[in-house]
């Protein structure tokens, strides 16, 4: 048999066969494949080859084979394959193998090589068997599909080669499986001698052996249950003989020990009995009859030593066997026998068999196989009561496999159909034998002796009880008792419920009550006891069958017992009266009594008929009989039952059902009538009733019994009624509640929950069974009460129009929130004792949770902790801001305070209580799938708290880690086992892409990465959970790599998602669907925050570039196309936006764009690293082909296609419905208060609250009373419903398209900067891109969307990756099409630049652009083919474009305004070399030349009055605007132009030229005189340039021009002579001047002396008689 080497496979093969049924798989094929790959190891079953001289002897020679591998193995290995080879009795070379294989799981397993060798053995083994076992139940079973059901038959053929072979080798092989049940038995017993022995001797047992020591108990054991019922699908399957059977019946004296292994072979007897001894399943009358001598000599000859398990295979053997001799056959070898005889014997033989303890056998195994961990008090009474001297099973039965179980009971209920059918004399003798023995007990015995009375035999009680067993939960095999009136069974069910007796009726109760589970059996139970006889209320004796108005009466004259009788002089359940079998005072009265209300508890919880006529009954007052029989002086069991008879009428409830019974409920307990009134004393300050209901709660919390129903009870009452719409706007109670005698309100059951019951640590709950049961309730109790509190309609009262307190279900708004229990419960919720308990509560055994049933109440208890975490953390907030400040303020001194005021928050209890990090990560690995979710879930909150992930303090310094979380996993040891866990979860496999998200695997990755990526998110720059979890060492606050780690060995967590983003499909047959994108999307989510965050990002990026990530990603990569299959739908289909496909979209979108950012930064360390031929590699990936390391080229989708998604048109938003229902709603409370409506989405769960709201108040105010205006509101918010999903979709395909195009853009711009081309290779890729980008740009231009915004940087950006003014450029063959493609960029700015209402940063980009172009052909020594007559060009685009330039040059914002106008001066400048005057005419026209002259009188005080931050752009902005003026100034109408705006005047209204040259203005921003100094003079040298400029293009026959220069000259002498001064260097001044400024000086000193020259400066001054001033001026 294969086991590690081909464990991974049956591992596989069973995970598919489990699949198989859960429902159907997609490959039959493939599953069908896979088992007959392993017929051999069918074949094989558990045969093994023993301990050899020759392996031990191969193996001491140093060198063996494994898998077609040499290997050389030192002593250390050989001593270990011996030392495994005698635990596991197997040959030495195999245990070789097995630690060979067990190598690479060690480290999962966290365990050592041997051990992990010992575990997958043994799972080897139980894979095969459970494999088997599901194989054969398929085949058997009928309900399959034909085809499937023969494909697995005709592999069973092949198994037990039976197909082809003789058919008595099915009996070999059932004796195989029978001599292997043997084994595994005596293994098990060597297993406990050699632990017992070591004992013994005293030898040290370490942990890790009494581990293994357990698990190979209970893989044993579980092998063991396997085998028994893989015989039982043999014998079902009639692949056996009858000496198989004889085989059994020989071992099964043998068997000693009455255990959970005994019970194993129960199914394969009762099948072999079927098989054998019934007539109708193919077995002949003479085998029979031998195997009935057998059986019954063998009681004297060979007795069992179980003589309880031999007793009751006689009663099943004669319950099939009588079947023979229901008519006699013709031909039959009965002929001529004694018939009457036989069938004497028979009978005799069974009622000898009960005697001897058959149906106790029979009910204790039907009992004792079901899991001791839910506690019924009731049934277990009435079975304890029953059984009462019984050896009960050991505990070990309780791991029962449920699909066991559950063939246990198919057998179970054949022994009983064939002892109805075949034996009704013998049953009708039970009935006649018990009631006489009952008459004479109960005649001639005292009342006040008979409840110690236990000599009547209860045969037919424990058969019915037997039944109640068999057909419990099993709602299809049920259904047989009502399908067929005319049936044995109905028939059965008639009789019983005839001339019953007072256990008999109980135990008849149980079995009516197994039978009604699911809505029509429950209905036909309750017609059942309709039917049976009237069901009015009369004090008669009891009637002849059981029926509703027996069960009325009983309890009418029980509850009346209890309102007349006082309680001091009532006994519990003594009564007095004259001895009458049909009377209620019997020793099992009170058993009778509970199991009456056990029924009418399911009855009522299941069927809605019979809840309806419950309580509608004309006569029977359910709910006043209920309560009376809840008195607190009643039995505590039979007090609980009619409690949970009271919830079980709740189900399905409405409001209204719900405050009636509140009602009820607090009038029972505060009712001042009670007798019970009289043992207690008023405070003084106490009324009756206040007391009564603390006297109710007192004796309440005195047992389990009554507290667990209670709390249940209460967890209805406030749990949401069925008629409630989801917005929890109603109290689940009347809002006067017990307010005539105290504070309205639930207070008081609150305080008894959780003061009394949960934080008192009651002695009720000693029994730890009983005290989880209560445990879950309770928190059922406060999850309920914390998720029934609506949060949202307090913000929706303070921000939307709607009326909230009109609307809603409540009073008022002050009234839900002060009354609501969220407040008492939230404040309970910080109190310590809740605390310990609760903490507690999530604190359990971790092996426990793990073998335990995900339904199981340990589990239960434990999910229900973490939930009620996870609301605390929810809503602590609420409660501690808004809620707390309310209630404190209108209840001050009426309530007691009951939280700790010294926790501020949950996270401070939480940081006391640091094992629960431990255990939440724990349980996140356990595969229980709601367990994990919740988990991981608390586990994010907790983790993202910045409080919890604090480094460690000075007194925990012994933590080695530097985050708090962290260094508690690693103290507990517990980090690595959390780490194997997440890997083990997040291992891929193909089986999830048949089940999709209904795959377990799929939900727990899910989450995992979920967490992983929130807990990353909210603390990028420290180490955190995640990062220890992933696999990274957290050294304080940074992070690094084991050097013997699995993060070094690449098998870390980290590495498992960088393959589940590599290899985990994106759907299945061509479709991209949204479950398995969502995967990626997650898992690229988590590397992507990885690789941003500075803390890990050098770590991420160099073991992604180790597994060639990038490369396979692109791979990956397919093109986006609107025909493309998006989860069932493309893009072209008009509900696309409304649906999940949508989703997908966004999804992948997503994953391209994460891809497209990891390419930017890897392309960045590449660049900082210095590596060429990986950047070769990378840049070569990007345009479409990818070198794989062994120099394969593969193509792929390149940069250039992956702009697809913008080829793929969205619909345009849509109008709001028009309604005006809900027309004057403001939704934009449903938007993000702190974003607005502005390109977010709408938050859904606001908006369906407030069309509820809406809703509510228009029905309030009487506008929905007709049916068909109530159907058209409805569908009016459906269809606001969907018009907000579809906005919410589009917005995020948005936004996610211009984040993915962001990343595109930067990516392309990054690839081409840093290809390695010469000018006219980089050229060709910038046209390449150009040519893709242009006409998107031009589309999204239209439109003004963001997308053009980011398209129009990239082409900023490409255009200056190349030189256009290159002669490269000029001689390549691209040029001309460089020039076209140019020229056509610029044409289609203009065009974007004239889009009426445009985006003035896109405008931005585009004058950018422009400028960029337009600098690239101003040169008049160009070919004038390059200028394309630019100037035409813009004439042609009209008057508006000059319009919106110069307007955004005057008022632009930012550097909108710098860069509007260095357009028009690039467009001026190359108007000059069109000799074009269109520039200066337009802006003439527009006046901005004006506004240009203007702006030059502002500057000091702009600077001066600035912010410091704000200068240099106002400083670029200034020379810009100089700039254009110096354009303008370049010809003589320009000059003109600029000279007629006054520039003279207006230089001289701004004194730039009037201060100390030396000091300059004053700046806001310098520091330094010499900044300030440099920064006056470029203003100064652009004002000279601009006037020098006008001077020269007017010419010295100007004579205006001439004389304005002359004024100029002569009122700014002094700053002139200074600079000249300053650059003579007169006075010092040119050696304390740097460089720089020494150029601006010697700039300014020519530019004067031309000016000077020029207009003739000095000779004018000399004519003016100004020789004296100059001469002293120079002196």
């Amino acid at each position: 048999m294969e086991v590690a080497g081909g464990l991974e496979s049956l591992r596989a093969l069973h995970k598919d066969l489990i699949a198989l049924e859960d429902g159907p798989l997609r490959t039959i094929d493939k599953l069908c494949n896979e088992l007959r790959a392993h017929i051999e190891a069918f074949k094989n079953l558990l045969d093994q080859p023993a301990k050899s001289d020759t392996s031990r002897k191969k193996l001491e020679t140093g060198t063996i084979q494994i898998d077609d591998r040499d290997y050389a193995v030192n002593k250390e290995f050989q001593e270990s394959s011996i030392e495994l080879a005698d635990a596991l009795d197997l040959d030495e070379l195999r245990a070789a193998e097995l630690l060979v294989h067990a190598e690479n799981d060690a480290e999962l397993l966290d365990r050592s090589v041997t051990v992990s060798a010992v575990i997958l053995y043994h799972e080897g083994r139980q894979f095969l068997l459970e494999s088997l076992r599901m194989l054969l139940r398929n085949a058997e079973n009928s309900d399959r599909k034909e085809y499937l059901r023969h494909a697995q038959l005709d592999i069973v053929g092949d198994i037990l080669e039976v197909k082809d072979g003789p058919a008595r080798n099915g009996s070999l092989y059932t004796r195989k499986c029978l001599k292997a049940m043997a084994d595994i038995e005596r293994w098990m017993q060597d297993l406990a001698e050699r632990y017992q022995g070591a004992l013994a001797l005293g030898q040290p047992m370490t942990v890790e052996y009494d581990e293994i020591m357990a698990f190979q108990q209970s893989s044993l054991a579980q092998q063991h249950e396997s085998l028994g019922a893989i015989v039982t699908y043999l014998v079902k399957g009639s692949y056996t003989s009858v000496d198989d059977f004889i085989k059994l019946l020989e071992h099964m004296p043998t068997i000693e020990r009455w255990n959970h292994i005994t019970v194993h072979y129960v199914p394969s007897i009762t099948a072999f009995i079927s098989q054998y001894g019934s007539p109708d399943n193919g077995g002949s009358l003479r085998e029979a009859r031998m195997l009935h001598t057998r059986i019954m000599d063998a009681r004297d000859s060979s007795p069992w030593a179980l003589r309880n398990l031999q007793a009751a295979t006689i009663c099943w053997w004669l319950a099939e066997y009588s079947g023979w001799y229901l008519e006699q056959r013709l031909g039959s070898p009965i002929q001529g026998a004694d018939l009457e005889a036989e069938a004497r014997a028979r009978s005799d033989a069974f009622l000898q068999a009960l005697k001897d303890g058959a149906f106790h056998c029979t009910l204790s195994i039907c009992s004792q196989v079901y899991p001791d961990d839910i506690y019924d008090p009731a049934r277990s009474g009435l079975t304890e009561y029953l059984l009462r001297d019984t050896p009960p099973l050991p505990t070990e039965a309780t791991g029962t496999n449920v699909l066991f179980r559950d063939l246990l009971m198919e057998q179970i209920e054949s022994f009983i159909n064939s002892f109805i059918s075949n034996m009704p004399d013998t049953l009708r003798q039970f009935q006649i034998s018990e009631d006489d023995q009952r008459k004479k007990i109960l005649g001639g015995v005292p009342p006040q002796a008979r409840n110690t009375l236990y000599d009547q035999d209860l045969h037919l009680e424990r058969f019915l009880v037997i039944i109640a067993y068999a057909f419990d939960q099993r709602i299809e095999a049920a259904e047989a008792f009502w399908e067929d009136p005319d049936s044995n069974l109905y028939g059965f069910l008639q009789w019983a419920s005839k001339r019953q007796s007072t256990p008999r009726v109980g135990a008849f109760c149980e079995l009516l009550r197994s039978i009604s589970r699911g809505e029509e059996c429950a209905t036909a139970a309750h017609k059942f006891l309709i039917d049976r006889g009237s069901t009015k209320i009369a004090r008669i004796r009891r009637s002849s069958s059981l029926n509703w108005g027996q069960i009325f009466s009983e309890l009418n004259l029980y509850a009346a017992k209890i309102r007349e009788t006082p309680t001091s002089s009532r006994p519990l359940i003594r009564y007095g009266g004259k001895p009458n079998a049909d009377d209620i005072n019997e020793p099992e009265s009170a058993l009778m009594l509970e199991c009456y209300l056990r029924l009418m508890a399911l009855i009522c919880k299941e069927s809605s008929e019979a809840r309806s006529w419950l309580w509608t009954h004309e006569t029977f007052k359910t709910l006043e009989v209920m309560f009376t029989l809840a008195d607190v002086s009643v039995p505590p069991r039979l007090q609980a039952c009619a409690v949970a008879a009271v919830y079980a009428m709740l189900t399905c409830k409405t409001l209204d059902t719900s405050l009636y019974v509140w009602n009820a409920v607090d009038h029972w307990a505060s009712s001042p009538t009670s007798s019970v009134l009289a043992m207690s004393r008023p405070g003084k300050s106490m009324t009756p009733m206040v007391c009564m209901e603390e006297v109710t709660f007192e004796a309440l919390s005195k047992t389990f019994d009554q507290a667990n129903e209670f709390v249940h009870l209460l967890q209805v009452l406030v749990s949401p009624g069925a008629d409630e719409i989801g917005l929890h706007d109603a109290l689940p109670f009347p809002e006067q509640l017990g307010g005539s005698y105290r504070m309205p309100g639930i207070e008081p059951y609150i305080d008894f929950v959780f003061g009394k019951i949960f934080a008192a640590k009651s002695p009720i709950v000693d029994d730890p069974i009983q005290s989880r049961q209560l445990t879950n309730n309770v928190l059922d109790f406060a999850a309920t009460c914390l998720a029934g509190f609506n949060e949202n309609l307090v913000i929706l009262a303070n921000r939307s129009s709607i009326a909230v307190d009109t609307a809603i279900e409540a009073s008022s708004l002050d009234a839900y929130a002060r009354l609501h229990p969220f407040n008492r419960v939230m404040e309970w919720m910080f109190n310590d004792g809740v605390l310990a308990v609760l903490f507690a509560a999530s604190n359990q055994d971790l092996n426990t949770i793990a073998a335990a049933s995900p339904n199981s109440p340990i589990v239960l208890t434990v999910l229900r902790s973490i939930e009620v975490m996870n609301r605390i953390l929810d809503l602590q907030s609420t409660y501690f801001e808004i809620l707390r400040p309310l209630v404190k303020l209108q209840t001050a001194g009426h309530r007691r305070t009951v939280l700790n005021p010294t926790l501020a928050s949950f996270e401070d209890s939480v940081a006391t209580n640091l094992d629960l990090v431990v255990n939440l990560s724990l349980y996140s690995g356990l595969g229980n799938q709601e367990l994990t979710i919740n988990s991981l879930k608390l586990l994010e909150k907790l983790s993202s708290s910045r409080r919890l992930n604090a480094s460690p303090t000075p007194a925990s310094r012994q933590q080695p880690s530097g985050n708090r979380l962290v260094g508690v996993l690693e103290q507990h040891g517990d980090l690595e086992r959390v780490r194997i866990s997440f890997i083990l979860g997040m291992q891929y496999d193909d089986r999830e892409l048949e089940l999709g998200p209904g795959a377990p695997g799929w939900t727990i990755k899910s989450v995992m990465l979920e967490f992983l990526s929130h807990c990353l998110a909210a603390l990028p720059d420290r180490p955190n959970l995640a990062h220890g979890i992933l696999g990274f060492a957290c050294t304080g606050a940074t992070l690094a790599v084991e050097p013997d780690g699995a993060f070094a060995r690449g098998t870390s967590l980290f590495h498992s998602i960088v393959r589940i983003v590599a290899e985990y499909p994106d759907g299945l047959d061509d479709t991209i669907q949204l479950w398995s994108s969502s995967i990626r999307q997650k898992a690229m989510r988590v590397l992507s925050i990885l690789r941003a965050s500075p803390l890990t990002s050098m770590l991420a990026m160099a073991e992604l570039r180790a597994t060639d990530f990038l490369f396979a990603m692109f791979l990956r990569q397919v093109v986006i196309t609107p025909d493309t299959n998006l989860d069932g739908l493309s893009i072209r289909d008009e509900s696309f936006v409304q649906s999940d496909s949508a989703l997908v979209l966004d999804q992948y979108l997503d994953q391209r764009c994460t891809l497209l950012e990891h390419a930017s930064s890897e392309l960045r360390l590449i660049a900082t690293e210095g590596a060429p031929t990986l950047k070769a590699r990378v840049l070569s990936t990007l345009f479409g082909s990818t070198t794989m390391l062994d120099g394969t080229q593969l193509l792929n989708v390149s940069i250039f296609e992956m702009l697809d998604f913008l080829a793929v048109d969205f619909p345009a938003p849509g109008l709001s419905p028009l309604t005006k229902l809900f027309t004057d709603v403001d939704f934009t409370v449903a938007f993000d208060p702190h974003n607005g409506t502005t390109g977010e989405a709408a938050q859904l769960h606001l908006v369906e609250q407030l069309l509820a709201l809406r809703l509510n108040e228009v029905r309030k105010s009487g506008y929905l009373d007709d049916a068909q205006e109530q159907e058209k509101a409805l569908l009016d918010a459906e269809a606001f419903m969907a018009f907000f999903r579809t906005q919410k979709n589009l917005r995020s395909l948005e936004d996610v398209r211009l984040r993915t195009l962001k990343a595109w853009s930067n990516l392309l711009a990054l690839a081409i900067g840093h290809c390695d081309l010469e000018q006219g290779g980089r050229a060709s890729l910038v046209l390449q891109a150009l040519q893709t980008i242009m006409p998107i740009l031009e589309r999204y231009a239209a439109e003004s969307s963001p997308e053009a915004l980011v398209l129009a940087k990239l082409v900023q950006a490409l255009l200056f990756q190349v030189d256009l003014k290159s002669s490269a450029l000029d001689q390549t063959i691209v040029a001309d099409v460089a020039d076209d493609r140019f020229f056509s960029i610029f044409r289609t700015c203009l065009r974007a630049i004239n889009v009426p209402e445009g985006d003035i940063s896109l405008r931005e980009v585009l004058y950018n652009i422009c400028f960029r172009y337009l600098t690239s052909i101003a040169d008049p020594s160009g070919s004038k083919s390059r200028q394309h007559n630019i100037s035409q060009t813009v004439k042609i685009s009209g008057k508006r474009t000059i319009d919106i330039i110069c307007d955004d040059a005057y008022g632009g914002s930012g550097t909108c305004r710098a860069s509007a106008v260095l357009y028009l001066d690039a467009l001026s400048a190359t108007a000059i070399i069109e000799k074009s005057n269109y520039m200066i005419d337009s802006l003439a026209r527009t006046n901005f030349i004006i506004v240009l002259v203007e702006a030059i009188r502002d500057i000091p005080n702009e600077l001066r009055d600035s912010k410091p931050q704000d200068i240099p752009l106002l400083l670029y902005n200034y020379n810009t605007k100089l700039s254009l003026l110096l354009t303008l100034s370049l010809t003589r109408p320009g000059a003109t132009q600029v000279l007629n705006a006054n520039l003279f005047q207006t230089i001289r209204d701004s004194a730039l030229f009037a201060v100390d040259p030396d000091l300059g203005i004053s700046i806001a921003d310098t520091t330094t005189t010499s900044s300030a100094l440099a920064k006056y003079y470029t203003l100064l040298l652009a004002v000279i340039r601009v006037i020098a400029a006008v001077l020269t293009s007017r010419g010295q026959q100007n004579a205006q021009t001439m004389d304005l220069t002359k004024q100029f000259l002569a009122e700014n002498r002094t700053l002139v002579v200074s600079v000249f001064k300053k650059q003579a260097g007169v006075g010092g001044a040119a050696g304390g001047d740097d460089e720089e400024m020494m150029g601006y000086v010697d700039e300014l000193v020519e530019l004067f002396v031309l000016l000077i020259t020029r207009t003739g400066f000095i000779d004018f001054e000399d004519q003016q008689g100004g020789k004296r001033q100059r001469r002293k001026a120079f002196t």
